[in-house]
């Protein structure tokens, strides 16, 4: 009887066993039902997408300064740019670009002073100016972002001066800190900035060049550099309160006015002034983050910066995430109402006078490998790519180009890949201290020189590389000035005539039988010497290998059709730099990117005085002209406008004769943007663009909804092997449920 008791208890498990498989099925054909159209493939929390929050990625590493006296790559720029505030920036939209104030009330003029300090006319003389004085004013009521370093307690005093180990303890953000506080920025901020410029407990690459242009700053270094060693001999350590010292270079005048002395006339000094390197610095934030323990906790200006911009870093988790939200004390900037025509054709004219920034959340996430990065984007999940990689236009554009698959999805997709020619230039140089390609020791020779560098500038075929090798994303360069820098010149007038004709509006390179008559005038015949009859083997000096690469052998191609050799030089890049400096390389692959938008700062790779190998200047190609060094000389004193731009018109001109380069191409860059994304302008230049960006948050999350249709026949068949798997074994169940009533009646029976 007990025996058959305790089967009889087991019947209602093997019950309730089947009833729960029953129930578990049903609640997955439920839970299907109900989640057939939500994307299963997201990344965020449901509901992100339909937030106004901008998704982008980083791809090598997080930001590693983001200290504005030591910032200077440009993954940091998207950060830097939008957290502090210089005191100029670029418009937006116009092009060429174009200054406009962001903290100061408007673009300063100097006043000009010569070596007596009597006070000069604003159309003196450059060499007669010996001392330029900029007064900028200040917008009044400009906040700091909230930030513990200006938190006060009840009684007025600092609250987080001076932090204890243990009020440090599980400290390693600055959203740990419970308190936080805000003042105004005054002109003090700006000299304090600039004076950690010098601070011997900062590296600043910019400090070299900004001391021989602001007075008195080179000096101010060494001298807190004394400053330094006697504390330290004292057994002195910690903040170095930069209050306490000062020079008269940088003042400030009063609470909103500041004052920078320049030595001589720099009218491109303006351009260092957008740059975040001169950007203020509360004296609170240097001395909160130079407390004992706080470098221990990763607190510092590099990971947690202080500023006035429209965003602040309120989350930051190294080489996995980063997020700027709009800083609540920003007054907000009205978005530009004036732009190239095709900017309104374009709608990026829509939101004209609208307080930006528009975007509530900027969200950073780690994307180590292209192929998830590019997935994710094309799903919905990235707004843009990267937001400081200007290589994702180009790139798609050239994807499109070379895929129909690929161009019809990203038409679907609605994707704006858009482009544009930056202030760059990529150059083939001619050593000028060469005897065969270079400037010549006679009248004679230089002649003859010029009509070989003519020749082989016309057998270089620039709009071939430019489709071979950049997938034509890049423009062909007939001068060293690029577009949207103010001096340069679209055709006709800036057409290269010494290698180009004009076609019917069209730059047409000169036929090859040209080249090959200057060359034969040039004393190498059918590209042999008239004198020995010996080939003429031209030398191309590389770094990093390239000997063997298809670049190289496009380039003897190129001089192939002149019966011309040409012989690589390649070594490493130390030794390829030593040979730079020397000036032993005869023909040399070279690029810059501009610092600013002035011709100046193209112009001067050409100025004999910056020559690499007399002078360890950025002339790489040593080139020489008394003509050209006399009118560069003038025109760096000019203010923008006619007169300099007459002048820059001149020395394009000379150097398109001379031809110390083949100019090459100036590349394209851009950005891949969604089609939510409005107000999209790819550009280099101008770093604070995210502010301007605006997002349709709904049109993004129904377009991800579309895009990511979840997959269910997986689990249709997991349910459907489930239920196939649990029938047997309720049949089983069932079959053991019989035997074992029979066995219980038969037990009674004998009983």
């Amino acid at each position: 009887m007990l025996e058959a008791g305790a089967v009889l208890g087991r019947r209602p498990d093997t019950a309730a066993l089947a009833r729960m498989a029953g129930l578990a099925l049903l609640a997955l054909l439920f839970l299907l039902a109900a989640c057939s159209k939500a994307p299963v493939n997201s990344p965020y929390v449901r509901g992100a997408e339909a937030e106004n929050v901008l998704y982008t990625a980083f791809s090598q590493r997080s930001p590693k300064y983001l200290d504005p006296a030591s910032s200077y790559s440009a993954d940091e720029t998207p950060f830097t740019y939008s957290i502090y505030e210089p005191l100029y920036g670029y418009d937006y939209l116009a092009r060429p670009y174009r200054l406009h104030p962001r903290a100061a009330r408007e673009i300063s003029q100097p006043a000009y002073y010569d070596a007596d300090g009597k006070r000069l006319p604003d159309d003196a003389p450059g060499e007669s100016i010996a001392l330029s004085v900029y007064d900028i004013e200040i917008r009044p009521g400009i906040l700091f972002q909230p930030h513990p370093a200006f938190a006060k307690d009840a009684s007025g005093n600092y609250a987080y001066w001076p932090i204890t180990a243990r009020g440090l303890e599980d400290k390693y953000a600055i959203s740990d800190f419970a308190l936080s506080g805000t003042r105004e920025l005054t002109a003090d901020d700006y000299v304090y900035g600039i004076r950690r410029l010098a601070s011997p407990g900062v590296v600043s690459p910019i400090l070299g060049v900004m001391s021989e242009h602001i007075v008195g700053l080179g000096e101010y270094g060494a001298h807190l550099r004394d400053v330094q060693k006697q504390r330290e001999q004292q057994g002195e350590h910690g903040w170095l309160d930069l209050r306490q010292y000062g020079f008269d270079g940088v003042q400030a005048l009063d609470a909103h006015t500041l004052r920078i002395q320049v030595k001589g006339k720099y009218p491109q000094f303006k351009y260092w002034l957008a740059m975040t390197f001169l950007a203020p610095m509360p004296w609170e934030a240097d001395r909160f983050y130079q407390q004992p323990g706080m470098a221990e906790h990763n607190l510092s200006l590099n990971t947690w910066p202080v500023g006035t911009g429209p965003y602040m870093l309120t989350e930051s988790i190294q080489n996995r995430r980063h997020v700027l939200t709009r800083n609540p004390n920003f007054r907000g900037d009205p978005y530009p109402c004036e732009g190239e025509p095709v900017d309104a054709q374009r709608g990026l004219l829509q939101d004209c006078g609208k307080k930006t920034p528009f975007i509530d959340q900027i969200v950073f996430s780690i994307e180590k490998e292209s192929v998830p990065l590019m997935g994710k984007f094309l799903q919905g999940y990235y707004d843009v790519p990267e937001a400081d990689d200007s290589s994702y236009g180009v790139a798609m554009q050239v994807a499109a180009g070379d895929s129909p698959e690929k161009a019809e999805l990203y038409r679907d997709r609605g994707l704006q890949l858009l482009t544009s020619t930056e202030a760059q230039i990529y150059y083939l140089g001619f050593n000028w201290l060469d005897p065969v390609v270079g400037g010549g020791d006679t009248p004679e020779q230089a002649e003859k020189n010029r009509k070989l560098r003519q020749a082989i500038s016309i057998a270089f075929d620039w709009e071939q590389y430019i489709q071979i090798f950049l997938n034509d994303q890049g423009e062909p360069a007939y001068g060293p000035v690029p577009p949207d820098i103010p001096g340069h010149q679209d055709l006709p007038e800036g057409l290269n005539r010494s290698v180009y004709t004009l076609e019917d509006g069209r730059a047409v390179r000169r036929p090859l039988d040209e080249a090959k008559q200057l060359l034969a005038e040039a004393g190498y015949p059918n590209g042999r010497h008239a004198d020995t009859g010996q080939p003429l083997i031209l030398h191309f000096d590389s770094a990093g290998g390239m000997g063997s690469n298809a670049t190289v052998d496009w380039m003897r191609r190129q001089l192939k059709a002149l019966n011309v050799e040409l012989e690589v030089r390649a070594t490493d890049y130390n030794r390829f730099q030593d040979k730079m400096r020397q000036g032993a390389a005869q023909m040399f692959m070279w690029g810059w990117v501009a610092d600013y938008p002035d011709a100046e700062n193209f112009l001067f790779l050409l100025y004999g005085p910056n020559g690499k190998a007399q002078h360890g200047g950025e002339n790489a190609a040593n080139y020489e002209n008394p003509e050209f060094d006399r009118l560069f000389e003038a025109m760096r004193f000019l203010d923008d406008g006619p007169e300099k731009e007459a002048l820059v018109h001149q020395m394009v001109r000379l150097v398109q004769h001379d031809m110390p380069w083949m100019f090459g191409f100036y590349p394209k860059s851009g950005g891949a943007y969604q089609s939510w994304v409005a107000n999209a302008k790819p550009t280099q230049m101008v770093r604070n663009t995210l502010q301007y960006l605006r997002i349709d948050p709904s049109m993004r999350a129904e377009r991800i909804e579309s895009w990511n249709p979840p997959v269910w026949w997986p689990l249709w068949l997991l349910l459907a092997a489930a239920l196939l798997g649990v029938y047997p074994a309720m049949r089983i169940i069932r079959r053991r449920e019989r035997a074992t009533a029979l066995a219980d009646v038969s037990g009674r029976r004998e009983s």
